[in-house]
Formats: structure tokens, C-alpha cells, sequence
């Protein structure tokens, strides 16, 4: 099953996961670790990755 755009998130689900990606970006221009940002913002590394 596929879902919408927004991966079946809420609307406020959505804005936090936009705001956990803003975060990691700034961590990626610090050239931080996927692993390390995955630990910090509780997340998995995969999602990190593909953040990246």
C-alpha cells in the first residue's frame, strides 16, 4: 500500500519531521556523522542517510 504524500503523516506530524530535517541539515554542513545525528534526533540512521 502506498501512501499519500506525506507518508500518512498528520499535518502536525509532518511539520516535526520538516523541522527534524532542518536540523540535521545544519548538522550536515558541520560535517557531522549520520550515526551521531540519528542519535541525537532519535531517528534512524537510514532516515539520516537519505536526509543527506
Amino acid at each position: 500500500m502506498r501512501y499519500p504524500q506525506g507518508g500518512g503523516l498528520t499535518a502536525e506530524r509532518q511539520c516535526k519531521r520538516e523541522e527534524l530535517r532542518l536540523r540535521a541539515a545544519e548538522r550536515f554542513a558541520l560535517g557531522e556523522g549520520s550515526s551521531a545525528i540519528a542519535r541525537d534526533l532519535r531517528v534512524s540512521v537510514r532516515s539520516v542517510q537519505r536526509w543527506r
